[in-house]
C-alpha cells in the first residue's frame, strides 16, 4: 500500500482515493521521513509519542516506556526508489538542491533498486567529496536529464504595488 504524508492537489488522485479505488496510509511527514530512515539504515521498526491516541496508532503496537505512551512504526523500504539530483557522476555519487535535499539521501539509501535523475552527469572525480549527499553504493541506475522542465503544482502570487505609489495605508488592500 502506497504510504504519504501528502499527495498534492491532483484532482484525479484525490477522486479514486475518496472513491476507494485507492489505498493510501498517510503518516505524519516526521514519522514518514523516519520510516524511510530506518529502513534505509536496516532498523525494522521504532517507536515515536507520534500519533499515540489518533486513528494513526490504529492497528499499531503501543506500549509505555518510562511512564509514557508509544506507536511502534515499520521501516519503509522501497522496491524502487526514484531520486533527483542536481549533479551526479557516473559511480552514482550525488549531489542534491534546494529541497531534493528532504527526502532524496535517506530515499536512496531505502531502495532496493535506486534510480537516479541527474541534470548535470559529470566524470568521476570531478565532485568534491565533502559535498556529496549520497554515495554511489545506494545508486542501482543514472538516467541523465539536463535542463529539466520543473513544473509547479499550484503558483501563488500577489499583485505588486505600482513602485511609485505611496504606501498602502494599515488595512488598505495593496
Amino acid at each position: 500500500m502506497p504510504t504519504s504524508s501528502y499527495v498534492g492537489e491532483n484532482k484525479l488522485f484525490a477522486q479514486q482515493y475518496l472513491s476507494g479505488e485507492l489505498e493510501l496510509e498517510f503518516n505524519p511527514q516526521g514519522t514518514l521521513a523516519e520510516r524511510i530512515r530506518a529502513g534505509g539504515a536496516g532498523i525494522p521498526a521504532f517507536f515515536t509519542k507520534t500519533g499515540v491516541g489518533t486513528i494513526i496508532a490504529d492497528g499499531k503496537e503501543v506500549r509505555e516506556f518510562d511512564g509514557e505512551t508509544f506507536v511502534m512504526e515499520r521501516g519503509l523500504v522501497a522496491d524502487v526508489a526514484l531520486v533527483h539530483a542536481f549533479k551526479g557522476d557516473h559511480e552514482g555519487n550525488l549531489v542534491y538542491r534546494k529541497t531534493a535535499r528532504n527526502f532524496s539521501p535517506m530515499m536512496a539509501t531505502a531502495g532496493r533498486i535506486t534510480v537516479a535523475e541527474v541534470e548535470h552527469l559529470v566524470e568521476p572525480g570531478e565532485i568534491d567529496p565533502d559535498t556529496i549527499h549520497t554515495p554511489g553504493i545506494f545508486v542501482s541506475r543514472i538516467v541523465h536529464v539536463p535542463g529539466p522542465v520543473k513544473h509547479i503544482e499550484q503558483r501563488t502570487v500577489r499583485r505588486r504595488r505600482d513602485e511609485n505609489a505611496a504606501p498602502a495605508a494599515a488595512g488598505e488592500e495593496v
